[in-house]
């Protein structure tokens, strides 16, 4: 029988939990949805329920204390937000970060800065990888 692999990526609502939990460093339920926009009427059950399948998937850890669960992120923000750009680029630009690139600069929303910025951030890469 194969083994179910777990999923690498989260869904909305994992990302907005786990989003929280970053911030916090930890916590238990109760303090991620005291960080949840006002009017995110979820009840306590549902949010004990989405930070258990964070565990489950590997993505937080949990402790006991008292009667609380304290949960911990296991993988750090940056990372996942390397993986998820990997897969963006897979599945969206062939696998060509450039394209992904391309696109990003290529919107007319963009700032004069943030372009100015991106191309700060190139320029630092690059002196780096010949520095």
């Amino acid at each position: 029988m194969k083994q179910k692999k777990k999923p690498d990526l989260l869904t909305e609502v994992e990302l907005e939990f786990m989003t929280k939990l970053w911030a916090l460093g930890e916590g238990t339920v109760r303090d991620v949805l005291a960080e949840l926009p006002e009017g995110r009427d979820l009840a306590y059950t549902s949010a004990a329920t989405i930070l258990r399948i964070l565990e489950q998937k590997g993505f937080v850890t949990s402790r006991k204390e008292g009667k609380r669960h304290v949960f911990v992120p296991t993988l750090a923000k940056d990372t996942y937000q390397i993986r998820s750009l990997k897969d963006l680029s897979a599945k969206l630009f062939d696998d060509a970060p450039a394209a992904l690139v391309a696109r990003l600069v290529s919107d007319e929303s963009l700032s004069e800065e943030a372009l100015g910025q991106i191309r700060a951030l190139v320029d630092e890469r690059l002196n780096d990888d010949t520095g």
